[in-house]
């Protein structure tokens, strides 16, 4: 009788078997969801009071991070996000311990206005020697921020435009030389003596010589 219940019983437990085989193989099939790097959210607060939290998250081979920060003003509620992204287990250090690795990261967030307007990559001290692989680079943003376009030339200063005057050298007046006195009429005189005084044959020359001596 007992090796009757025991075929009887059979049937139940090869259905039994198929239906456990059939859950697991189900169960196995679900993706899996992303699990945190660490359980304690980060908090800090940056130059200008924002309230800031950081989350950070396993996508496959990479860790994304999550910065959000508040305002503290209720009158505006100013809020925004920004996401990074690294392989930082590629670094011994933050392997063993994920969680000050961030906080390396925090310590720079903090300094900023706006934690979401800093560095492209950040490398926290610790691993700081790896590559840019190994650390944390930034992807996205929100509210997206317009970036400030850079001044057209000239247009740094405002400069008035003011019409360079030129002086024209003055003409230096060259020293006038001293025009030469007319000669006073003396010839007549040097050979109305040269009559009186000397021979006929020797006016000409008596005229030349009393004329020098009267100059």
């Amino acid at each position: 009788m007992r090796t009757g219940m025991k075929l009887m019983m059979l049937p139940l437990l090869l259905v039994a078997a198929v239906c456990g085989s059939n859950v697991q193989s189900n169960d196995s099939k679900q993706p899996q969801q992303q699990s945190s790097v660490w359980d304690d959210t980060i908090r800090f607060i940056t130059k200008t009071k924002d309230s800031c939290t950081m989350g950070s998250s396993a996508a496959g081979n990479f860790t994304r991070l999550r910065v959000s920060c508040r305002s503290p003003s209720q009158a505006t509620g100013r809020s925004y996000y920004c996401d990074f992204q690294g392989q930082p287990n590629q670094c011994g250090a933050y392997n063993k311990n994920p969680r000050h690795y961030f906080i390396q990261m925090m310590w720079e967030l903090r300094k900023l206005k706006n934690a979401c307007q800093g560095a492209k990559i950040y490398r926290p001290y610790m691993c700081r020697k790896y590559s840019d692989e190994a650390q944390m680079t930034f992807m996205t943003s929100w509210p997206k921020t317009s970036a400030s376009k850079p001044p057209k030339p000239g247009q740094e200063q405002c400069k008035l435009a003011v019409p360079a005057v030129q002086y024209k050298p003055t003409a230096t007046r060259k020293p006038t030389k001293p025009q030469p006195q007319p000669a006073k009429p003396l010839q007549g005189s040097a050979s109305r003596l040269a009559t009186e005084y000397c021979w006929k044959s020797f006016h000409g020359l008596c005229s030349y010589v009393i004329g020098w001596f009267l100059n």
